[in-house]
């Protein structure tokens, strides 16, 4: 008999699993396997599960699933489709309870990514897309050792440490609760387009941050995170060395973190900026074949998010607003600028108060250096068909990313997500038609 493959049986037992859960019901009591009312699949282990939370001790294992089918256009027109996935497997220790440590606390967390992309068939593979229209695909597919870290507060948690393994939009440029699948509309916005000097979740490295909080709800944080060739590297994902040093980033963040009205509309503002010692190519100094000059590398970026409305007097259901920016250095940087919005509706019908309705639009823009250094390229090499296999084809202007979703929330352990993307102007190369993607997510907590 045939062996499956590796991926196709992983995929079988996500898809059974998921069969399972959307049969499931409210046939449980709550607490056990398969409960509606649960927040984990395989229930409470008659009760062992609450009682180590209580006692500082939180495991979370987490599977995501994301599909993508190409309905028209696009650089590959026929219909395809393409599943990626993503397992998380961690635990929380409060050591305040465990150890007796006031305001500490220690995660570990390792992932594994696996899968295909779609967005190397809805633009042209010598490219690929400036945004993934699969945002868990990336990063290498592989096992890392994603969170490894120590956190303190000192002074009433005026001053907040945390350092050990981290990824750095865990803390900066960070909201939660995102549902939308394409990458333009995440938490972590600064890293996704200068992503080979900030990297974001799953590759950690070895770093930290420093927290002081002014005010309740304003807060200061500065980072420290070392780089080097082993953080992002495919099968390196449990390698530690702090050598060989590349350089360092350090990014910087004011926060604002307030809320509105009689019903608390809570609201996360954040301006940063981030510098790295790495030197990069600067795209202005190609010629003669290479590069002869490099630089650091520097960006900044600004995260606007507001609960405008509330249901029934309460902030968890309503509708909330996402407004992101993005500006990259134009020496060094692929792209310079990035701009988004997003709406977000949780709640919408009362017989359905945990669902959530989404749109967004995203623009991401080529820095006009870079293009021009294609161009120079193709000249260097003598060619200017398109269809060449030797072309380089030229990035130019922005790409833009729009996505729609319902999220349902079958179960309190389960959410499923299906959304429609289009994207204009796939990669920013013109010579690719803009694509229509359908999609469908799922998250499970077991």
């Amino acid at each position: 008999m045939k062996k499956l493959p590796a991926v196709a049986k992983k995929r079988g037992l996500a898809l059974s699993a998921l069969g399972i859960a959307l049969f499931a019901g409210q046939t449980w009591a709550a607490g056990e396997p398969f409960s509606y009312d649960s927040p984990w699949m395989f229930g409470d282990w008659d009760g062992s599960r609450s009682a180590l939370k209580e006692n500082g001790v939180d495991f979370n294992v987490n599977y995501t699933m994301e599909t993508a089918s190409n309905f028209a256009g696009g650089y590959n027109k026929s219909t395809t489709a393409r599943y990626s996935d993503q397992w998380a497997f961690g635990v929380n220790l409060d050591l305040e309870k465990l150890l007796n440590w006031q305001d500490s606390e220690f995660q570990l967390t390792i992932t594994n990514r696996d899968g295909q992309n779609l967005s190397g068939q809805v633009a042209d593979p010598r490219t690929g897309m400036l945004s993934s229209v699969q945002e868990v695909y990336g990063r290498g597919q592989t096992w890392r050792l994603t969170q490894f870290w120590l956190r303190k507060g000192f002074f009433d948690d005026v001053l907040d440490v945390k350092a050990g393994r981290v990824t750095v939009a865990e803390d900066f440029d960070n909201f939660d609760n995102n549902k939308f699948q394409n990458l333009a509309f995440g938490s972590g916005q600064g890293g996704n387009w200068r992503g080979d000097r900030w990297y974001n979740w799953p590759v950690s490295q070895w770093g930290g941050r420093v927290k002081l909080n002014i005010t309740p709800q304003v807060f200061f944080q500065v980072g420290f995170y070392n780089q080097n060739p082993y953080n992002y590297a495919r099968g390196d994902g449990f390698r530690f060395e702090f050598s060989p040093t590349e350089g360092n980033l350090v990014p910087v963040e004011l926060g604002w973190k307030p809320t509105f009205g009689p019903d608390k509309l809570p609201g996360n503002y954040r301006i940063g900026y981030y510098y790295t010692s790495v030197n990069s190519d600067v795209y202005s100094s190609w010629g003669n074949g290479g590069y002869s000059d490099s630089a650091h590398s520097w960006g900044g970026y600004l995260l606007a998010q507001q609960q405008l409305t509330s249901q029934g007097g309460s902030a968890d259901r309503g509708l909330r607003v996402t407004v992101q920016a993005v500006m990259n250095d134009k020496k060094t940087s692929k792209t310079d600028n990035y701009q988004s919005i997003s709406l977000a509706w949780k709640g919408p019908f009362d017989a359905r108060p945990q669902d959530e309705i989404g749109i967004g639009a995203g623009r991401i823009h080529v820095n006009s250096d870079y293009t021009r250094m294609l161009r120079a390229q193709n000249l260097a090499n003598g060619v200017s068909n398109y269809n060449s296999p030797t072309y380089l084809p030229i990035q130019d202007g922005s790409e833009y990313n729009y996505e729609i979703y319902y999220n349902v929330q079958v179960t309190n352990w389960l959410q499923v997500r299906p959304n429609l993307q289009y994207i204009a102007a796939p990669g920013a190369v013109s010579q690719v038609d803009d694509a229509f993607v359908g999609g469908i997510a799922a998250n499970l907590n077991f």
